[in-house]
Protein backbone atom coordinates (compact mmCIF):
# COMPACT_ATOMS: atom_id res chain seq x y z
CA UNK A 1 0.00 0.00 0.00
CA UNK A 2 1.39 3.21 -1.08
CA UNK A 3 1.26 6.36 0.90
CA UNK A 4 1.22 9.78 -1.02
CA UNK A 5 2.93 12.48 1.48
CA UNK A 6 3.93 15.96 -0.50
CA UNK A 7 7.17 16.30 1.12
CA UNK A 8 9.70 14.96 3.39
CA UNK A 9 10.96 16.79 6.06
CA UNK A 10 14.43 15.53 7.28
CA UNK A 11 16.50 16.42 10.57
CA UNK A 12 19.64 15.46 9.72
CA UNK A 13 22.69 14.16 12.18
CA UNK A 14 24.31 14.96 14.68
CA UNK A 15 23.16 17.15 17.62
CA UNK A 16 22.29 15.54 20.77
CA UNK A 17 19.70 12.72 20.55
CA UNK A 18 17.92 13.28 23.39
CA UNK A 19 14.60 15.54 22.36
CA UNK A 20 12.66 15.98 19.02
CA UNK A 21 13.90 18.55 16.71
CA UNK A 22 10.85 21.55 17.41
CA UNK A 23 11.28 23.24 14.12
CA UNK A 24 10.68 20.54 12.15
CA UNK A 25 7.93 19.76 14.40
CA UNK A 26 6.38 23.54 14.12
CA UNK A 27 6.11 22.86 10.19
CA UNK A 28 4.49 20.06 10.45
CA UNK A 29 2.06 21.17 12.25
CA UNK A 30 1.62 24.11 9.67
CA UNK A 31 1.30 21.85 6.79
CA UNK A 32 -1.51 19.45 8.69
CA UNK A 33 -3.54 22.79 9.26
CA UNK A 34 -3.47 23.00 5.72
CA UNK A 35 -4.27 19.46 4.86
CA UNK A 36 -0.77 18.97 3.47
CA UNK A 37 0.31 15.77 3.99
CA UNK A 38 4.19 15.18 5.08
CA UNK A 39 6.14 12.82 6.78
CA UNK A 40 9.34 13.17 8.83
CA UNK A 41 12.25 11.45 9.18
CA UNK A 42 14.49 12.21 12.31
CA UNK A 43 17.48 11.25 10.92
CA UNK A 44 19.91 12.09 13.94
CA UNK A 45 18.16 9.67 16.65
CA UNK A 46 17.81 6.94 14.10
CA UNK A 47 20.91 7.19 12.43
CA UNK A 48 22.79 6.96 15.62
CA UNK A 49 20.72 3.68 17.06
CA UNK A 50 21.28 2.00 13.76
CA UNK A 51 25.61 3.42 13.92
CA UNK A 52 25.54 1.74 17.54
CA UNK A 53 23.79 -1.31 16.46
CA UNK A 54 26.35 -1.76 13.35
CA UNK A 55 29.23 -0.74 15.62
CA UNK A 56 28.37 -3.31 18.24
CA UNK A 57 28.11 -6.12 15.76
CA UNK A 58 31.97 -5.09 14.43
CA UNK A 59 33.52 -6.28 17.78
CA UNK A 60 31.41 -9.51 17.75
CA UNK A 61 34.11 -10.03 15.00
CA UNK A 62 37.65 -11.42 14.71
CA UNK A 63 40.35 -9.13 13.43
CA UNK A 64 40.56 -11.57 10.26
CA UNK A 65 36.49 -11.55 9.80
CA UNK A 66 36.67 -7.98 9.60
CA UNK A 67 36.31 -6.35 5.67
CA UNK A 68 39.44 -4.69 4.63
CA UNK A 69 37.56 -1.80 3.78
CA UNK A 70 36.43 -1.13 7.09
CA UNK A 71 40.15 -1.04 8.34
CA UNK A 72 42.29 1.89 7.81
CA UNK A 73 43.96 1.69 10.45
CA UNK A 74 44.53 -1.44 12.72
CA UNK A 75 41.78 -3.53 13.88
CA UNK A 76 42.96 -3.31 17.48
CA UNK A 77 41.40 -0.91 18.82
CA UNK A 78 37.94 -2.23 18.35
CA UNK A 79 38.93 -5.27 20.61
CA UNK A 80 40.11 -3.05 23.56
CA UNK A 81 38.94 -4.00 26.69
CA UNK A 82 36.59 -1.17 27.21
CA UNK A 83 35.29 -1.20 23.58
CA UNK A 84 34.37 -4.62 24.07
CA UNK A 85 32.40 -4.23 27.66
CA UNK A 86 30.65 -1.05 26.10
CA UNK A 87 29.11 -3.02 23.53
CA UNK A 88 28.58 -5.93 25.71
CA UNK A 89 26.76 -3.59 28.12
CA UNK A 90 24.95 -1.34 24.79
CA UNK A 91 21.93 -2.18 25.84
CA UNK A 92 21.87 -2.01 29.75
CA UNK A 93 23.58 1.45 29.07
CA UNK A 94 20.39 2.50 26.93
CA UNK A 95 17.97 1.52 29.42
CA UNK A 96 19.64 3.62 32.05
CA UNK A 97 19.76 6.37 30.06
CA UNK A 98 16.16 6.08 29.01
CA UNK A 99 15.35 5.42 32.65
CA UNK A 100 15.60 7.29 36.09
CA UNK A 101 18.22 4.67 37.03
CA UNK A 102 21.53 6.79 35.75
CA UNK A 103 20.23 10.36 36.81
CA UNK A 104 20.41 9.15 40.75
CA UNK A 105 24.40 9.52 40.43
CA UNK A 106 26.35 11.40 38.63
CA UNK A 107 29.31 8.98 38.18
CA UNK A 108 26.86 6.48 37.26
CA UNK A 109 25.20 8.80 34.58
CA UNK A 110 29.03 9.57 33.44
CA UNK A 111 30.12 5.70 33.12
CA UNK A 112 26.65 5.13 30.83
CA UNK A 113 26.76 8.02 28.48
CA UNK A 114 30.98 7.37 28.04
CA UNK A 115 30.58 3.93 27.31
CA UNK A 116 27.02 4.51 24.93
CA UNK A 117 29.38 6.89 23.31
CA UNK A 118 32.55 4.73 23.30
CA UNK A 119 30.25 1.84 21.19
CA UNK A 120 29.84 5.06 18.64
CA UNK A 121 33.35 6.11 18.21
CA UNK A 122 34.16 3.10 17.08
CA UNK A 123 33.00 4.50 13.66
CA UNK A 124 36.47 6.89 13.96
CA UNK A 125 38.39 3.68 13.20
CA UNK A 126 37.11 2.92 10.40
CA UNK A 127 36.15 6.19 7.79
CA UNK A 128 37.64 9.59 8.77
CA UNK A 129 34.98 10.69 10.90
CA UNK A 130 35.33 11.96 14.59
CA UNK A 131 31.87 11.47 15.64
CA UNK A 132 30.23 11.30 19.51
CA UNK A 133 26.55 11.83 20.98
CA UNK A 134 26.90 15.51 19.81
CA UNK A 135 29.11 16.11 17.50
CA UNK A 136 29.84 15.43 13.98
CA UNK A 137 33.68 16.10 12.44
CA UNK A 138 35.93 15.19 9.12
CA UNK A 139 38.98 14.89 9.49
CA UNK A 140 39.50 16.08 5.66
CA UNK A 141 36.60 18.47 5.36
CA UNK A 142 35.26 21.24 6.98
CA UNK A 143 31.87 22.34 7.43
CA UNK A 144 32.67 26.47 6.96
CA UNK A 145 33.92 25.69 3.26
CA UNK A 146 31.20 24.89 0.60
CA UNK A 147 33.86 23.29 -1.53
CA UNK A 148 33.95 20.74 1.43
CA UNK A 149 30.21 20.40 1.80
CA UNK A 150 29.99 19.78 -2.47
CA UNK A 151 32.65 17.25 -2.35
CA UNK A 152 30.77 15.20 0.73
CA UNK A 153 27.78 15.37 -1.35
CA UNK A 154 30.07 14.24 -4.48
CA UNK A 155 30.97 11.01 -2.43
CA UNK A 156 28.22 10.35 0.39
CA UNK A 157 29.33 6.94 1.02
CA UNK A 158 32.25 8.33 2.72
CA UNK A 159 29.46 9.33 5.52
CA UNK A 160 29.36 6.89 8.91
CA UNK A 161 25.70 7.43 8.01
CA UNK A 162 25.52 6.54 4.84
CA UNK A 163 24.31 2.54 5.20
CA UNK A 164 21.77 3.85 7.34
CA UNK A 165 19.92 6.84 5.28
CA UNK A 166 20.54 5.50 1.73
CA UNK A 167 18.22 2.15 2.87
CA UNK A 168 15.88 4.88 4.92
CA UNK A 169 15.53 7.25 2.46
CA UNK A 170 15.17 4.85 -0.63
CA UNK A 171 12.67 2.92 1.28
CA UNK A 172 10.35 6.55 2.27
CA UNK A 173 10.70 7.63 -1.70
CA UNK A 174 9.42 3.86 -3.11
CA UNK A 175 7.09 3.75 -0.03
CA UNK A 176 5.63 7.80 -0.26
CA UNK A 177 6.87 9.21 -3.43
CA UNK A 178 7.42 13.08 -2.10
CA UNK A 179 7.71 15.77 -4.04
CA UNK A 180 9.97 17.81 -2.26
CA UNK A 181 12.70 16.55 0.41
CA UNK A 182 13.67 19.47 2.86
CA UNK A 183 16.61 19.43 5.24
CA UNK A 184 16.66 21.52 8.76
CA UNK A 185 20.53 21.64 8.94
CA UNK A 186 20.77 24.29 12.17
CA UNK A 187 24.19 23.36 13.44
CA UNK A 188 27.68 22.80 12.18
CA UNK A 189 27.76 19.13 13.65
CA UNK A 190 25.03 18.42 10.92
CA UNK A 191 26.69 20.29 7.80
CA UNK A 192 28.78 17.63 6.56
CA UNK A 193 25.94 14.41 6.89
CA UNK A 194 23.38 17.01 5.15
CA UNK A 195 25.48 17.52 1.85
CA UNK A 196 25.82 13.82 1.90
CA UNK A 197 22.02 12.92 2.64
CA UNK A 198 21.63 15.57 -0.51
CA UNK A 199 24.35 13.83 -2.47
CA UNK A 200 22.51 10.49 -1.69
CA UNK A 201 19.12 12.23 -3.64
CA UNK A 202 21.23 13.59 -6.27
CA UNK A 203 22.44 10.45 -7.49
CA UNK A 204 19.66 7.99 -7.30
CA UNK A 205 16.65 10.55 -7.30
CA UNK A 206 17.83 13.60 -9.55
CA UNK A 207 14.13 14.65 -10.13
CA UNK A 208 13.24 15.01 -6.45
CA UNK A 209 13.08 19.08 -5.51
CA UNK A 210 15.41 19.59 -2.56
CA UNK A 211 15.16 22.56 -0.22
CA UNK A 212 17.59 23.17 2.87
CA UNK A 213 16.62 25.95 5.66
CA UNK A 214 17.14 25.86 9.66
CA UNK A 215 19.17 28.24 11.76
CA UNK A 216 22.17 27.84 10.36
CA UNK A 217 21.13 28.29 6.69
CA UNK A 218 19.56 31.20 8.00
CA UNK A 219 22.51 32.45 8.85
CA UNK A 220 24.94 31.79 5.89
CA UNK A 221 21.85 33.41 3.67
CA UNK A 222 21.90 36.69 5.96
CA UNK A 223 25.40 37.16 5.70
CA UNK A 224 26.11 40.77 3.40
CA UNK A 225 26.96 40.05 -0.20
CA UNK A 226 25.56 36.19 0.21
CA UNK A 227 26.11 34.37 -2.77
CA UNK A 228 24.52 30.85 -3.18
CA UNK A 229 27.77 28.58 -3.69
CA UNK A 230 25.20 25.27 -4.03
CA UNK A 231 23.45 26.28 -7.65
CA UNK A 232 22.80 22.68 -9.28
CA UNK A 233 22.54 20.62 -5.83
CA UNK A 234 20.31 22.29 -3.43
CA UNK A 235 17.02 23.93 -5.77
CA UNK A 236 16.00 26.57 -2.85
CA UNK A 237 17.56 27.66 0.48
CA UNK A 238 14.84 28.96 3.30
CA UNK A 239 15.70 31.88 5.50
CA UNK A 240 14.05 32.23 8.42
CA UNK A 241 10.66 30.45 9.58
CA UNK A 242 9.76 28.36 6.64
CA UNK A 243 6.08 27.80 7.11
CA UNK A 244 4.77 30.65 4.56
CA UNK A 245 7.75 29.73 2.41
CA UNK A 246 6.73 26.01 1.95
CA UNK A 247 2.79 26.77 1.78
CA UNK A 248 3.56 29.07 -1.34
CA UNK A 249 5.91 26.43 -3.15
CA UNK A 250 2.48 24.19 -2.95
CA UNK A 251 0.10 27.50 -4.35
CA UNK A 252 -1.31 27.56 -0.95
CA UNK A 253 -2.06 30.88 1.31
CA UNK A 254 -0.86 30.79 4.55
CA UNK A 255 -4.22 30.84 6.36
CA UNK A 256 -4.47 32.87 9.60
CA UNK A 257 -5.53 30.34 12.36
CA UNK A 258 -4.03 27.98 15.18
CA UNK A 259 -1.23 25.29 14.17
CA UNK A 260 0.15 23.94 17.37
CA UNK A 261 3.49 21.49 16.64
CA UNK A 262 3.08 18.43 16.31
CA UNK A 263 5.64 15.57 18.09
CA UNK A 264 3.16 12.88 16.64
CA UNK A 265 5.61 12.85 14.04
CA UNK A 266 8.35 11.76 15.95
CA UNK A 267 9.94 8.77 17.75
CA UNK A 268 9.55 9.94 21.14
CA UNK A 269 10.36 6.94 23.50
CA UNK A 270 13.63 6.47 20.75
CA UNK A 271 15.60 9.55 22.38
CA UNK A 272 18.35 9.30 24.65
CA UNK A 273 16.29 10.83 27.51
CA UNK A 274 14.01 9.14 30.84
CA UNK A 275 11.34 10.34 29.08
CA UNK A 276 9.42 12.69 26.47
CA UNK A 277 11.05 16.34 26.45
CA UNK A 278 9.05 18.82 24.90
CA UNK A 279 11.19 21.50 23.08
CA UNK A 280 9.22 24.76 22.45
CA UNK A 281 9.53 27.52 20.87
CA UNK A 282 7.57 30.95 22.35
CA UNK A 283 9.40 33.83 20.17
CA UNK A 284 12.12 34.36 18.32
CA UNK A 285 15.19 36.70 18.13
CA UNK A 286 15.62 38.52 21.53
CA UNK A 287 13.29 40.86 23.39
CA UNK A 288 16.17 42.74 24.60
CA UNK A 289 18.19 42.98 21.53
CA UNK A 290 20.68 45.61 22.96
CA UNK A 291 23.85 43.51 23.46
CA UNK A 292 27.04 44.37 22.18
CA UNK A 293 28.27 41.53 19.61
CA UNK A 294 24.62 39.99 19.36
CA UNK A 295 24.20 37.49 16.85
CA UNK A 296 20.73 38.33 16.34
CA UNK A 297 21.64 41.79 15.54
CA UNK A 298 24.09 40.63 13.26
CA UNK A 299 21.55 39.23 11.20
CA UNK A 300 18.61 41.52 11.46
CA UNK A 301 16.52 38.91 13.03
CA UNK A 302 13.05 40.22 14.45
CA UNK A 303 11.54 39.74 17.82
CA UNK A 304 8.58 37.74 17.40
CA UNK A 305 6.32 36.81 20.32
CA UNK A 306 3.64 33.89 20.13
CA UNK A 307 0.74 35.45 22.09
CA UNK A 308 0.87 34.40 25.14
CA UNK A 309 -2.30 32.74 25.33
CA UNK A 310 -1.48 30.81 22.94
CA UNK A 311 1.60 29.67 24.43
CA UNK A 312 -0.25 28.45 27.65
CA UNK A 313 -3.19 26.90 25.29
CA UNK A 314 -0.17 25.30 23.36
CA UNK A 315 1.08 23.61 26.12
CA UNK A 316 -1.44 22.55 28.45
CA UNK A 317 -2.54 20.77 25.36
CA UNK A 318 0.64 18.99 24.59
CA UNK A 319 1.32 18.50 27.64
CA UNK A 320 -1.82 15.99 28.02
CA UNK A 321 -0.96 14.60 24.56
CA UNK A 322 2.79 13.87 24.82
CA UNK A 323 2.76 13.54 28.51
CA UNK A 324 6.33 15.13 28.80
CA UNK A 325 8.91 14.50 31.73
CA UNK A 326 10.33 17.62 30.73
CA UNK A 327 9.14 20.86 28.91
CA UNK A 328 12.29 22.98 27.24
CA UNK A 329 11.43 26.04 26.55
CA UNK A 330 13.93 27.15 23.75
CA UNK A 331 13.69 30.93 23.43
CA UNK A 332 16.87 32.80 23.73
CA UNK A 333 15.13 34.78 26.67
CA UNK A 334 11.79 34.45 28.56
CA UNK A 335 10.19 37.39 28.36
CA UNK A 336 9.18 38.77 31.87
CA UNK A 337 5.37 38.62 30.26
CA UNK A 338 5.14 35.27 29.69
CA UNK A 339 7.61 34.19 32.76
CA UNK A 340 4.24 36.37 34.73
CA UNK A 341 1.56 34.42 32.92
CA UNK A 342 3.58 30.84 33.48
CA UNK A 343 4.05 31.42 37.55
CA UNK A 344 0.06 31.94 37.12
CA UNK A 345 -0.27 28.47 35.98
CA UNK A 346 1.08 24.75 35.93
CA UNK A 347 1.50 22.55 32.88
CA UNK A 348 2.26 19.33 34.64
CA UNK A 349 5.42 19.25 33.96
CA UNK A 350 8.32 20.24 35.20
CA UNK A 351 10.42 22.98 33.00
CA UNK A 352 13.13 25.12 32.35
CA UNK A 353 14.74 27.98 29.87
CA UNK A 354 16.92 30.72 29.33
CA UNK A 355 16.07 34.04 31.53
CA UNK A 356 17.25 37.40 31.48
CA UNK A 357 18.97 38.96 34.70
CA UNK A 358 16.44 41.33 35.22
CA UNK A 359 14.52 42.86 38.38
CA UNK A 360 11.55 40.21 38.34
CA UNK A 361 14.04 37.22 39.48
CA UNK A 362 14.93 39.36 42.37
CA UNK A 363 11.49 38.71 43.42
CA UNK A 364 11.32 36.28 45.92
CA UNK A 365 7.23 35.76 45.96
CA UNK A 366 7.44 35.86 42.07
CA UNK A 367 10.11 32.75 41.74
CA UNK A 368 8.24 30.86 44.32
CA UNK A 369 5.64 31.18 41.98
CA UNK A 370 8.03 30.14 39.38
CA UNK A 371 8.84 27.25 41.22
CA UNK A 372 5.08 26.05 41.88
CA UNK A 373 4.30 26.50 38.00
CA UNK A 374 7.29 23.80 37.29
CA UNK A 375 10.15 25.53 36.95
CA UNK A 376 13.37 23.33 38.23
CA UNK A 377 15.97 25.07 36.15
CA UNK A 378 17.03 28.78 34.79
CA UNK A 379 19.98 29.33 32.15
CA UNK A 380 20.98 32.81 33.22
CA UNK A 381 23.36 34.60 31.40
CA UNK A 382 25.63 36.63 34.41
CA UNK A 383 28.92 36.57 31.35
CA UNK A 384 30.84 38.51 33.78
CA UNK A 385 31.98 39.29 37.18
CA UNK A 386 33.31 42.88 36.00
CA UNK A 387 31.04 45.88 35.75
CA UNK A 388 32.52 47.64 33.19
CA UNK A 389 32.98 44.46 30.79
CA UNK A 390 29.17 43.82 31.42
CA UNK A 391 28.50 48.12 30.80
CA UNK A 392 30.65 47.99 27.20
CA UNK A 393 28.49 44.40 26.53
CA UNK A 394 25.20 46.86 27.08
CA UNK A 395 23.66 43.48 29.30
CA UNK A 396 21.27 46.53 30.91
CA UNK A 397 21.53 44.61 34.71
CA UNK A 398 24.74 45.48 37.21
CA UNK A 399 26.81 42.85 39.63
CA UNK A 400 24.09 43.51 42.73
CA UNK A 401 21.25 42.74 41.02
CA UNK A 402 23.33 39.58 39.38
CA UNK A 403 23.67 38.67 42.91
CA UNK A 404 20.29 38.63 44.23
CA UNK A 405 18.70 36.99 41.32
CA UNK A 406 21.23 34.10 42.05
CA UNK A 407 20.22 34.32 45.84
CA UNK A 408 16.73 34.78 45.35
CA UNK A 409 16.53 31.58 43.03
CA UNK A 410 18.35 29.74 44.89
CA UNK A 411 15.66 30.17 47.77
CA UNK A 412 12.69 29.46 45.86
CA UNK A 413 14.00 26.23 44.79
CA UNK A 414 15.15 26.86 41.63
CA UNK A 415 18.63 25.93 40.24
CA UNK A 416 20.59 28.00 38.10
CA UNK A 417 23.01 27.23 34.88
CA UNK A 418 24.98 30.20 34.80
CA UNK A 419 26.75 31.19 31.40
CA UNK A 420 30.24 33.05 31.58
CA UNK A 421 32.07 34.84 28.57
CA UNK A 422 35.63 35.25 28.52
CA UNK A 423 37.99 37.12 26.08
CA UNK A 424 35.58 40.04 24.66
CA UNK A 425 37.25 42.91 23.82
CA UNK A 426 37.05 45.26 27.30
CA UNK A 427 38.35 42.62 29.28
CA UNK A 428 41.27 41.09 30.72
CA UNK A 429 42.79 38.58 33.23
CA UNK A 430 42.54 41.56 35.61
CA UNK A 431 38.74 41.43 34.65
CA UNK A 432 38.82 37.87 34.44
CA UNK A 433 39.49 37.14 37.78
CA UNK A 434 36.77 39.24 39.36
CA UNK A 435 34.56 36.88 37.53
CA UNK A 436 36.39 33.76 39.05
CA UNK A 437 35.91 36.00 42.58
CA UNK A 438 32.27 36.85 42.10
CA UNK A 439 31.83 32.72 41.19
CA UNK A 440 33.45 32.03 43.95
CA UNK A 441 31.44 34.04 45.91
CA UNK A 442 28.10 32.46 44.63
CA UNK A 443 29.42 28.63 44.82
CA UNK A 444 26.59 27.97 46.62
CA UNK A 445 23.62 29.38 44.76
CA UNK A 446 25.26 28.05 41.48
CA UNK A 447 24.64 24.44 39.89
CA UNK A 448 25.88 24.81 36.77
CA UNK A 449 28.65 26.48 34.68
CA UNK A 450 28.78 26.91 31.21
CA UNK A 451 32.11 28.59 30.50
CA UNK A 452 32.35 30.08 26.76
CA UNK A 453 35.67 31.86 24.81
CA UNK A 454 33.99 34.77 22.73
CA UNK A 455 33.59 34.66 19.47
CA UNK A 456 33.46 37.96 17.55
CA UNK A 457 30.26 37.49 15.02
CA UNK A 458 31.31 38.34 11.31
CA UNK A 459 29.30 40.82 10.04
CA UNK A 460 28.29 42.73 13.14
CA UNK A 461 28.76 46.25 13.70
CA UNK A 462 31.51 45.97 16.44
CA UNK A 463 33.79 44.02 14.27
CA UNK A 464 34.37 47.34 12.11
CA UNK A 465 35.94 48.65 15.23
CA UNK A 466 38.66 45.98 15.72
CA UNK A 467 41.59 44.11 13.17
CA UNK A 468 39.82 41.14 12.06
CA UNK A 469 40.92 38.08 10.63
CA UNK A 470 39.70 34.85 9.40
CA UNK A 471 38.65 32.77 11.90
CA UNK A 472 38.04 29.47 10.26
CA UNK A 473 39.52 29.29 6.87
CA UNK A 474 36.34 28.79 4.80
CA UNK A 475 33.59 30.89 3.02
CA UNK A 476 30.88 30.12 5.21
CA UNK A 477 32.08 31.08 8.43
CA UNK A 478 30.18 33.38 10.76
CA UNK A 479 33.09 34.50 13.03
CA UNK A 480 36.25 36.67 12.39
CA UNK A 481 39.14 36.12 14.88
CA UNK A 482 40.73 39.77 16.18
CA UNK A 483 43.55 41.42 17.24
CA UNK A 484 42.79 41.72 20.94
CA UNK A 485 43.23 45.65 22.08
CA UNK A 486 44.49 44.50 25.76
CA UNK A 487 46.44 42.03 24.17
CA UNK A 488 43.74 39.29 25.97
CA UNK A 489 44.35 36.65 23.05
CA UNK A 490 42.53 33.35 23.26
CA UNK A 491 45.42 31.11 23.90
CA UNK A 492 46.00 33.18 26.99
CA UNK A 493 41.98 32.80 27.82
CA UNK A 494 41.76 29.47 27.45
CA UNK A 495 45.06 28.99 29.82
CA UNK A 496 43.61 30.95 32.53
CA UNK A 497 40.57 28.73 32.26
CA UNK A 498 42.81 25.65 32.17
CA UNK A 499 45.16 26.34 34.70
CA UNK A 500 43.12 29.02 37.07
CA UNK A 501 39.58 29.07 36.94
CA UNK A 502 38.85 25.71 36.81
CA UNK A 503 41.47 24.46 38.97
CA UNK A 504 39.62 26.55 41.89
CA UNK A 505 38.02 24.20 43.93
CA UNK A 506 35.05 25.74 44.64
CA UNK A 507 34.55 25.71 40.43
CA UNK A 508 35.76 22.37 40.20
CA UNK A 509 32.89 20.84 42.32
CA UNK A 510 30.06 22.93 40.08
CA UNK A 511 32.19 21.49 36.80
CA UNK A 512 32.16 17.59 37.99
CA UNK A 513 28.64 17.72 38.12
CA UNK A 514 28.00 19.19 34.60
CA UNK A 515 26.28 16.16 32.50
CA UNK A 516 28.81 14.84 30.37
CA UNK A 517 28.07 15.29 26.32
CA UNK A 518 24.18 15.94 27.29
CA UNK A 519 25.07 19.24 29.24
CA UNK A 520 21.99 21.82 30.01
CA UNK A 521 19.77 19.17 28.39
CA UNK A 522 19.80 16.23 30.89
CA UNK A 523 20.95 19.04 34.06
CA UNK A 524 17.27 19.31 35.02
CA UNK A 525 16.67 15.81 35.29
CA UNK A 526 19.59 15.77 38.30
CA UNK A 527 17.57 18.68 39.85
CA UNK A 528 14.73 17.27 39.92
CA UNK A 529 15.90 14.54 41.71
CA UNK A 530 16.91 16.80 44.82
CA UNK A 531 13.70 18.39 45.08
Amino acid sequence: MRFHYIMLLIHPPVVKPCEPPAGLAKLAGVMNYHNLPCRVIDANVEGIASLLRQNRKLTDLSPRDIPETLTKNSVEPLMDTWTRRACRDLEINISALTSSRAYTNIDRYRRAVMDVNRVLEVSDYYRDARLNLSNYLDRNLSPVRSADLIHASEAPERNPFYPYFREKIAAVIELEEPAVIGFSLNYLSQALCTFAMIGFLRQVYPGIRVILGGGLVTSWVRQPGWSNPFKGLVDELIAGPGERHVLTMFGMAYREGHAMPDYTVFPMKGYLSPGPILPYSASSGCYWSKCAFCPERAEGNPYRQVPTERVISDLHTLTETAKPVLIHFLDNALSPVLLKSIAETSFGAPWYGFARISSHLTDLDFCLALRRSGCVMLQIGVESGDQNVLDSMRKGFDLEMSSAVLKTLKKAGIATYVYLLFGTPSETIHEARKTLNFTIKHSDQIEYLNLAIFNLPAHGPEAKELDTGDFYEGDLSLYRSFFHPRGWNRNAVRQFLNKEFKRHPAVAAILRKIPLLFTSNHAPFFVTRKQ
